[in-house]
């Protein structure tokens, strides 16, 4: 009995091991990001209904703007390239480089902006549900000065 417990407990050693979620000689796990808040601390809320993930490509011209907007499900942002602000419609402001991670304010207004002279390229995830708007501008908005 102790062998066969042994042999269970060798063998469930080796099965964690070679998972794919960790570092082996042929896999390299490098962490982004892990949160149950956004980057302005309020809790993570995932939405009610049959889930749907989204991935996209954002890019934003050197000097442009997202424009404010506030999006209704959490989403998690990956600056590929070049050097973005992001601001709230309370003045916070934070400033991300390539290979930062955010994850987004949700129902709060924001606004992106590329600084300097490049693009700012990012990936973006969107947890929703099936036929849930990601994004509401919010053109009307002006911050308080």
């Amino acid at each position: 009995m102790r062998l066969h417990f042994l042999a269970l407990a060798t063998m469930l050693a080796w099965a964690h091991t070679a998972s794919a979620l960790d570092n082996s000689a042929s896999v390299k796990v490098t962490p982004l990001l892990k949160t149950s808040t956004s980057w302005d601390g309020k809790p993570l809320v995932y939405p009610q209904g049959p889930a749907e993930v989204t991935a996209l490509i954002v890019e934003i011209a050197a000097g442009g703007q997202t424009g404010w907007h506030e999006h209704s499900v959490p989403s998690f942002a990956y600056v590929l390239e070049g050097t973005l602000e992001v601001t709230q419609g309370n003045g916070a402001t934070r400033l991300l480089h390539a290979g930062d991670t955010l994850p987004e304010v949700v129902q709060t207004l924001h606004n992106g902006r590329a600084l300097g002279d490049k693009p700012v390229k990012l990936f973006v995830l969107y947890t929703g549900t099936v036929n849930q708007p990601l994004t509401f501008a919010h053109p009307e908005f002006v911050p308080a000065r």
